[in-house]
């Protein structure tokens, strides 16, 4: 991997440029390039936002060193957090009547349907259809 760390010594342009001239020549080349530099993290801002965001979960216990801060960021995120639970309430509850009043619906079809034929193929062909011969014949 003496490749790759000459690479790293010039940094991001280097990358860019390989990949730019890895499109031009070859454009798998250039594909391969790209999902290097994006699985290896050697793009710092892509790797450094994901591990941003695994690293410091939502209720992180970090203190910011002012205690009233503190308090009322904890406040805030356990308000949040119950709203949330609320509103994840509101809508399990919101689909159980919609899928009730779809169920409903199609059951009131079945019924209003039960007299009728379901099946069109079960009733025969007007005179004169597709594949018949015609009376005038």
């Amino acid at each position: 991997m003496d490749i790759v760390a000459r690479m790293d010594e010039f940094g991001k342009p280097a990358w860019i440029t390989a990949m730019v001239a890895g499109f031009i020549v070859f454009w798998p080349i250039g594909l391969a390039i790209l999902a290097y530099l994006i699985w290896s993290g050697r793009m710092g801002s892509w790797k450094c936002c994901n591990r941003r965001s695994r690293a410091r979960p939502a209720n992180f216990s970090s203190s910011s060193g002012n205690t009233a801060f503190d308090e009322y960021r904890a406040q805030t995120l356990m308000r949040l957090e119950e709203e949330q639970k609320e509103f994840q309430g509101f809508l399990d509850r919101l689909r159980a009547a919609k899928d009730k009043a779809e169920f409903d619906q199609f059951m009131a079809d079945q019924r209003a349907g039960a007299s009728e034929p379901t099946d069109p193929r079960s009733e025969p062909p007007p005179a004169g259809a597709i594949g018949e011969p015609s009376p005038a014949g």
